[in-house]
């Protein structure tokens, strides 16, 4: 499974974290776990940051035969016929969608992840960490002491 963080996207805000804290959490997130990998293409001066400009990308490094899964929550992919050139997605990757809280995992068109639902959100963790509210059950301890060491989503 591939990581990628998100740059600084031309169709939303900027995240609140630098890009250079967010890949160490991310790591730290990950540490250990041979499966996991992160890709920072979308961190690289001058990168779009649309998801489907990344496929593209992917696609033409492991060739066509290789198979790749765009995972996303329920959530997301009922907004994806507003991503930006989304009907390019299904020619580069199969699309994987996972339940969110509030939102079914029955999206025509897509694979479906049996998981059960986590209700936890990035938003909602940031809003704990400003309200100085206890993170430890929602991400891994040395993620949480990062965060706390440098005074991160404060």
């Amino acid at each position: 499974m591939i990581f990628v963080p998100t740059g600084i996207p031309p169709y939303r805000a900027a995240p609140v974290a630098p890009a250079a804290h967010r890949v160490a959490m991310l790591r730290l997130a990950l540490a250990g776990e041979a499966r996991y990998a992160i890709d920072e293409r979308e961190l690289a001066h001058g990168a779009s940051g649309y998801t489907v400009d990344t496929l593209a990308s992917l696609r033409a490094e492991h060739g066509p035969e290789q198979p790749l899964f765009l995972l996303m929550g329920a959530d997301q992919h009922s907004r994806l016929g507003t991503w930006h050139r989304w009907q390019e997605l299904s020619g580069l990757c199969r699309i994987a969608v996972f339940a969110r809280p509030g939102w079914k995992a029955d999206s025509p068109g897509a694979e479906h992840v049996p998981m059960e639902p986590l209700a936890i959100s990035a938003s909602e963790i940031r809003a704990r960490i400003r309200r100085g509210a206890d993170i430890a059950a929602l991400v891994p301890a040395p993620v949480a002491a990062y965060i706390r060491e440098r005074g991160l989503y404060r």
